[in-house]
């Protein structure tokens, strides 16, 4: 079944107010995701759950239309992951030794990144800053 609406017929009114409607949406809807669609090397600071520090290195690369293939370099451990972004808000799916995990980002005007992280079935939440090299 094919779904349709039919459209009311165009005023000079309702065509003057459209025209900058649409443009304003656009705009707005279009300068802040592309932030969230950039390949390259992050300097990570986060607290882990227990409140200790850590720091590293995320790279990110793009695999698809918004999913993502991601690596964290943190001391001499490496985990790896995959996300998905919508908008400013970029998510991953990862596994941190046997456990998995997930983390959601909100995409800052720069590029950087803040946002927190669990691993599945924990009661405890860390944080984490990226910021673009």
């Amino acid at each position: 079944m094919k779904r349709c609406a039919t459209a009311a017929p165009a005023t000079p009114l309702r065509s003057a107010l459209l025209v900058p409607a649409l443009a304003l949406g656009l705009a707005a809807g279009l300068s802040a995701p592309a932030q969230a669609q950039r390949n390259g090397t992050y300097d990570v600071n986060g607290t882990n759950p227990d409140g200790s520090p850590y720091s590293g290195t995320l790279t990110i690369q793009q695999v698809g239309l918004s999913s993502w293939r991601v690596r964290w370099q943190l001391g001499q451990a490496q985990v790896d992951g995959y996300g998905m972004s919508m908008g400013t808000i970029f998510s991953v799916g990862f596994v941190l030794g046997d456990r998995p995990g997930m983390s959601i980002y909100e995409v800052a005007p720069d590029g950087g990144m803040s946002g927190q992280w669990t691993l599945v079935g924990s009661s405890a939440i860390g944080s984490e800053n990226l910021t673009p090299r």
